[in-house]
């Protein structure tokens, strides 16, 4: 297969431009791109979901591995070029998709055929401004997918991974490893894209890893309480507004002298402890 600056150079012969608007840089890398495909194969997927093919450095290879593979691009420019080249691609904004829908049908499609892998695996070079959108979307999804392997912008990797009392530890952080176990894959400079970025850029690979909690959506309102505002203790930032009940107000009360955390933020529990507290105020 010819590298990938071959392959976008025949491709900037078509008719299409970068567009600013839609986070278009487009991957050039050879090294960048067998690490991301490397990772991908590791999860062993039997479905792929792309998101932004652009001029395919990733998608001509994803393709030729000859598994379901669905595109999901935004530009509609890139949608005909990719149909007229038989590629399954869905013109859609990837934060509007009914992503719920169509992992349900696949793995309901996996037990009817009696399926030993069910495994759906999305990759991207995400977009840099939805990129935060994408992960905590994909958190709460249930059933959710078996992996990703996402291209951030170096902070926001960061503060993906980033561990209790550092400054990059937040909101995030909680949301993405609440629900999956998360690597690093490699590093991406500025050069390795076309035009190239004003930022570093960083790999991630996101396993699904088993999770007690039920309710995704109460666990994500949860969160989002107990980070109103970063710089208030837990305590009042939970006992704000109408999120506690007088019962779950003591019971949070008792659970925080318990845990000698009474005078905590929430940058400073593990993610181990908030969960426990979730749990311990009744919900699933």
């Amino acid at each position: 297969m010819k590298s990938t600056q071959e392959r976008l150079k025949e491709f900037l012969e078509h008719p299409f431009f970068t567009k600013k608007s839609l986070g278009q840089n487009f991957l050039v890398s050879d090294h960048v791109v067998d690490k991301i495909l490397s990772e991908v194969q590791k999860n062993k997927p039997a479905e792929i979901i792309e998101i932004g093919p652009g001029p395919g450095a990733l998608t001509d290879h994803l393709v030729s591995w000859g598994l379901p593979y669905t595109a999901l691009e935004l530009d509609g420019r890139l949608v005909e070029y990719w149909q007229g080249r038989q590629v399954n691609v869905v013109s859609t904004d990837a934060l509007q998709w009914d992503w719920a829908q169509h992992i349900k049908k696949f793995f309901d499609d996996s037990k009817a055929l009696n399926k030993d892998s069910s495994r759906i695996v999305l990759v991207s070079n995400l977009p840099y401004q939805i990129s935060s959108r994408i992960v905590v979307d994909r958190s709460l999804d249930q059933p959710q997918l078996s992996a990703m392997v996402l291209m951030f912008q170096k902070e926001v990797a960061q503060r993906i991974r980033a561990t209790p009392k550092s400054d990059d530890y937040g909101f995030l952080s909680m949301v993405a490893q609440s629900f999956w176990t998360i690597s690093t894959v490699c590093e991406a400079g500025p050069r390795d894209f076309n035009p190239p970025p004003r930022v570093a850029s960083r790999v991630l690979s996101f396993v699904q890893k088993d999770s007690a909690i039920q309710d995704r959506q109460k666990y994500f309102e949860f969160l989002k309480q107990a980070w109103s505002q970063r710089r208030k203790l837990l305590k009042k930032n939970l006992a704000s507004g109408e999120f506690l009940n007088l019962d779950q107000r003591a019971i949070l009360e008792s659970w925080l002298e318990k845990n000698k955390t009474v005078q905590a933020r929430v940058e400073e529990l593990s993610l181990a402890q908030i969960e426990s507290l979730y749990f311990e105020l009744g919900f699933k």
